[in-house]
Formats: C-alpha cells, structure tokens, sequence
C-alpha cells in the first residue's frame, strides 16, 4: 500500500452501507438536548477535550448490548444540572439508513426499577416498544476503540475479555446472550449460597451455569477462530497482524473432550466449590477468568510488552478484522466509534487507517482535537464542531 500526498485506495466491499442519519439527545450526558444530522459519510467530531465528543459516541453505543463504551450505569447517563436532580429521563434517537432503507431507532431511561429490583432501557423500532435491547443487534452493529483501550494489553484479563466478548457479539449476536445468561446463573447461584439454598436449587443452578457456561466458552473459541481467519484474509495492511488465543481451564478441556463431558465436570467442580466460593464471595471457576491472549505475530512478542504504538495498532487490526466479518442475523456493515483514534499513529498509520476504513463501507464516527490529523478525509467525511454543547459544521 503506497501512501503519498493522497489517500490510496482499495475496492469497497459490496455490503449495504449502515449509517446514522440524524441522532437526537434529551438530558444525555452533557446535552440537554441535541438534534444533530449528517449523511452517509464518516462524521468527524472536532473539539478540545471536555468538549462532549466522547458522550456522542456513548449516546450512539447505547444501541449496543450492555452498558455502552464507557460501561457506565444508565442512571449515571442523565444530565447533571446544578443543584438539580441527577437521576432523570433520558433518551436516545436516531435515524438509521441501511441501503436507502430508513429506521427510527430509540432508546432510553425512566428513573425507578421494575419487578426484579433493576433498571432497565425503553427501547423502540419505528416507534414501537420492543421488549429488549438485543431486537437492535438486528438493526445496527457498532464496534468501537476509545483511549481507554490502550492500556488494554497492560492491565487485567477482565478488560481483554470484556473486550473480545464486544467483538464477538458484534459479528454473533447470540454471543451477549449466551453470556448474560451465564453470568445470570452464577449471580442466582452466589446469593443462594448466601442464602443456604437447598441442595437441589443449587444443583439446578450449577447445571445451568455448566451448560451456558460451555456455550459461552466454544462461542469465544469459534469467534476467536473466525477472527483470526479474517484478519489473515485482509489485504496487506500497516497494521501487524496479529496472533490470538484463549487460555482457560473450559477451553482447554473443550479442545480434548466432547462438550457433554466438559459441562458434567464443570457441574461437578461447581458442586465441590460450594463452601469455598461462599467464603470468598466469588465463583472460582468458570469462562468468567478466561483470559485473551494477543501476540505481535511479526516480531512474536506479546501485545503487553509492545510499545504503545504498536499496542494500538493491533487493537486497530482486531477492530477492523471483525468490522470486515459477515454478521448472520445483523447487518454485514457495522458502524465503527472510534473516540480520539488518531492518538499515538504515525502520519502513515492514519491515512492507512482512513483507506481500510473506506474498504470496509462503513460509517465511521470519529473524534480528535486537531482537525489536521484527519485531513486526508477531506472530501470523504463530515467535520464538525464540538463546543459549548453545541456542534457546528468545522
């Protein structure tokens, strides 16, 4: 790829483009309210730091699975106003455009719980009240990066699963659901321990988490597979490519038995545990410690002893291997956020990042505060800014 005063390019992928049209705020975050419209384009959101830009991106993550970019709780998303309420409605909408096709999609917030003790988001489809989050996996597909990511190859394995958990969902839907359910009967389990359950309730419930929890492993094993192989099917790209593999107790035993076996040990294990995890207030088994292993497959290094460039990088290859995958049951095209994405890349790297991006077709919204470091957009891209809880063509 050769990369001078412009921008090479690369054939898009024929996939319907998915793009958000128009988003409209309503106590989010620092917006009180926002209508802000755009076309198919990458939108690029300009503007110093505190500016709000970061709070877009999570406004439009919301129509993801879980609790958004920032992993917030829904109560903390509503609008602080000076010796005001802090807990109060908020919503979400927005426009989407899938092939010409257009959708109106929303979600939101109503302070309060319901029967089970716990919030939950409103969500609608062209105005009508669906039952859950996961009808949108259907609609809209959304990948992000955001600096907090960076340290992702440094810190904990909950980060890097929670990570490749995202990924995985993004281009297998069913992934988020399989794993809240695990994690539904490993919370139901742990207060029936508390509780001194009987016998036979707990039984029920570590057969549960055996079965969810071996679905939850071999869904990580496949995606983790179809990952790799995507990223080895792109064309040659500045970013490193990048090795990938799990290491957990499940994995490992699924590599070498049938999964009926594996989910009767872990049944076993779980049953043996019961004293143990009640004194420690935690489940000690479980794809809940599997961790996700990345190597700089070029210099066979491991991400965590890799310069923070290069760190980045990988985490950009992952992104854009699994932006490239074909996401049965969801839109093929996803829409990437990627928040202050030009941090720590080269001038090469960027304008490397801006053509893959391009060959993918997708929308891609994007932040930074220097409208320069995205300069080879121009013409592909609208730039916007963001002050003052406003936001203006830059």
């Amino acid at each position: 790829m050769k990369l001078g005063g412009h921008m090479a390019e690369l054939p898009a992928r024929a996939v319907a483009r998915v793009a958000i049209t128009r988003l409209m705020l309503t106590n989010f975050r620092s917006y009180g309210m926002l209508d802000l419209r755009a076309d198919a384009h990458h939108v690029v959101l300009i503007g110093p730091n505190g500016a709000g830009k970061t709070n877009i991106l999570e406004a439009l993550s919301m129509f993801a699975p879980g609790r958004g970019l920032r992993g917030a709780r829904l109560s903390d998303l509503s609008r602080t106003v000076l010796g005001g309420a802090t807990h109060r409605p908020w919503a979400v909408s927005a426009a989407l455009s899938v092939g010409g096709d257009d959708t109106q999609i929303g979600v939101g917030y109503m302070p309060g719980t319901d029967e089970s003790g716990l919030t939950k988001r409103s969500v609608r489809i062209d105005g009508v009240p669906v039952a859950s989050p996961a009808h949108l996996a259907e609609r809209i597909r959304l990948i992000w990066l955001t600096p907090a990511m960076d340290r992702l190859f440094v810190e904990g394995a909950s980060e890097r699963r929670r990570f490749l958990d995202r990924l995985i969902a993004s281009f297998d839907p069913l992934h988020a659901r399989r794993w809240s359910s695990f994690e539904t009967a490993m919370r139901e389990r742990q207060g029936a321990l508390r509780a001194g359950g009987d016998a036979q309730w707990l039984s029920a419930l570590e057969r549960t988490m055996a079965e969810t929890g071996i679905a939850v492993a071999a869904s990580r094993m496949s995606g983790v597979a179809t990952l790799s192989r995507a990223m080895d099917e792109q064309h040659v790209s500045v970013f490193p490519r990048a090795d990938i593999s799990l290491t957990g107790t499940i994995e490992a035993a699924l590599e070498i038995k049938a999964a009926v076996d594996v989910e009767d040990e872990y049944a076993a294990a779980l049953r043996l545990a019961r004293r143990s995890d009640l004194d420690a207030s935690r489940t000690s088994a479980g794809p809940h410690l599997t961790d996700f292993v990345v190597r700089h497959r070029e210099k066979g290094r491991d991400a965590q002893s890799c310069s923070t460039g290069e760190q980045k990088a990988l985490l950009i290859r992952l992104t854009l291997g699994c932006a490239a995958l074909p996401a049965p049951g969801a839109p093929d095209a996803p829409i990437l956020l990627l928040d202050e994405v030009a941090a720590h890349l080269d001038d090469v790297r960027r304008r490397a990042l801006f053509v893959e991006i391009d060959a993918l077709n997708v929308q891609a919204w994007m932040t930074g505060t220097d409208v320069a470091a995205f300069v080879a957009l121009e013409g592909r891209a609208q730039f916007k800014r963001v002050a003052d809880g406003q936001i203006r063509p830059c």
